[in-house]
């Protein structure tokens, strides 16, 4: 049976008459005024009579000056209420309550907590009251922080429906996997599909059993090691019952103090019957010549060692994602111009640049590329080598010009400013075809794309200024 509690009823004293004794008028008044940080003596109308003061703060916000007013009227409206209900039990007789008044006083409102009990001498009433600024501060801060909280736990619901809902819809199998048990926690619909795993029952399974049984072993240790480093590569395994092959790749994270790995499972990335195909990946891994893979916004896809070490980078994964001309060639030159002949003729071969190291250094390299499509677009392989140490001298350019400088200053008085910067024009015109042809090793067409014009416009300049094989030239 419940036991039924009855309300909580105040309990005074039993013998008031001859307890605590008689009680001089001073020691009352000391004992009222000592009992809260406020005391206010009313006649029966309201009207404040006298007024105690314990808290200095009160004083400054003006309680001394209440002296004479009407109580009600020194309260809020919302408060007023409050004090009439309060002045009529304490005429009834009924038990006093504390409840929670704002005085309007001092250019604000100042909350006190009020119990107004009856004297006994002329209908006189006693209003001991305990200042509540403290107390409403930290309500205030109170309710901020369990606002500030709620929007948390929103923003955290949120952020927890779009990964759910990311997890979910995931095309490529994902497993959560207990890295103490190695039991699968979660497992999103394409893995439940894979495995033949039932949603709310893969709980109960190891991950090994997943993968073939000669297979067990290898897999424990990949996962292992995956719990020592972020760096772990990928492992190629066969899946129970004769299933095929997947590839799985595994990532440690923790979530409330435990340890999880999140394994992704990764099918098609090997067809059986190609062993070639991984000797291939391992001869261009092992290759001194730096080999890259971008797609066609030139995001490094994956390189090789030697790019990596060419680069002065510390490892793979600080490669891939970047820009592949945030170390190939000089801006606005090398690498568009290479861009620029893959797509036009699907390959470049030898193509002298330069290669910015992490460390700022500049090496000089020669580029082949070629265009490879995919299945999801095209992407450009690169291969680079570093030709400094072979690197001939760069010729030097014939400088003797058909005037120099003082020459020109001397035809001053003798031709016209017209005439003159026509033939300021035709000496920079003709240093600038031949710093080009010499860059690009009288490749014309890519002399052409350097200096921003036609290939038909550079031939008739050719001819004007008389540079290279004019007979050739004719041909074309």
């Amino acid at each position: 049976m419940n036991k039924h509690l009855a309300p909580f009823v105040p309990r005074p004293f039993k013998s008031p008459e001859t307890l605590p004794g008689s009680l001089t008028a001073n020691v009352a008044a000391s004992l009222l005024g000592s009992v809260g940080d406020v005391a206010m003596v009313l006649d029966p109308s309201g009207i404040i009579l006298d007024v105690a003061i314990a808290e200095p703060e009160l004083i400054a916000r003006g309680f001394e000056e209440l002296v004479g007013q009407h109580f009600f009227e020194t309260l809020t409206v919302e408060s007023q209420d409050k004090v009439v209900a309060m002045l009529a039990d304490a005429a009834n007789g009924t038990p006093a309550r504390w409840r929670q008044v704002n005085h309007r006083i001092g250019g604000g409102d100042v909350p006190v907590r009020y119990l107004i009990v009856a004297l006994g001498q002329e209908g006189r009433l006693i209003a001991i009251g305990r200042d509540m600024r403290s107390a409403a501060v930290m309500q205030q801060r109170l309710l901020q922080s369990q606002q500030s909280l709620e929007r948390d736990y929103i923003r955290l619901r949120q952020a927890e429906a779009r990964y759910r809902l990311l997890f979910d819809m995931a095309a490529e199998p994902v497993l959560i996997v207990d890295a103490g048990t190695r039991r699968i926690r979660e497992a999103n619909p394409a893995a439940c599909r894979m495995f033949g795993l039932k949603e709310n029952a893969a709980g109960d399974q190891q991950i090994s059993s997943l993968v073939d049984p000669q297979d067990r072993d290898t897999f424990m240790a990949h996962l292992g090691a995956a719990e020592a480093t972020d760096s772990v590569a990928p492992l190629m395994l066969r899946l129970r019952n004769g299933q095929g092959s997947a590839q799985f790749s595994a990532r440690l994270f923790r979530q409330a103090r435990t340890a999880l790995l999140l394994v992704r499972v990764m099918t098609g990335v090997e067809p059986e019957g190609h062993e070639h195909d991984r000797a291939l990946r391992d001869v261009v891994e092992r290759m001194p010549d730096a080999f890259v893979v971008a797609d066609r916004d030139l995001t490094i896809l994956t390189a090789n060692s030697a790019f990596v070490e060419m680069a002065e980078m510390s490892s793979i994964e600080r490669v891939r994602g970047a820009k592949l001309g945030q170390w190939l060639g000089r801006p606005g030159i090398d690498l568009d111009l290479i861009v620029g002949q893959l797509r036009e003729h699907d390959v470049v071969r030898n193509v002298a640049a330069v290669l910015i190291t992490a460390t700022g250094t500049q090496e000089e390299i020669e580029v082949s590329a070629v265009v490879a499509p995919t299945d999801g677009g095209d992407c450009y392989g690169f291969s680079i080598r570093n030709v400094g140490r072979r690197l001939r001298a760069i010729p030097v350019i014939d400088q003797q010009l058909p005037r120099s400088v003082e020459q020109l200053t001397e035809l001053v008085g003798r031709m016209s400013l017209k005439e003159i910067v026509r033939e300021s024009t035709d000496l920079i015109e003709r240093l600038c075809i031949e710093a080009a042809l010499s860059y690009t090793s009288d490749n014309r067409a890519s002399a052409a794309e350097i200096l921003g014009v036609s290939r038909q416009s550079l031939y008739s300049k050719l001819h004007r200024h008389g540079l290279g094989n004019l007979v050739g030239d004719a041909n074309e």
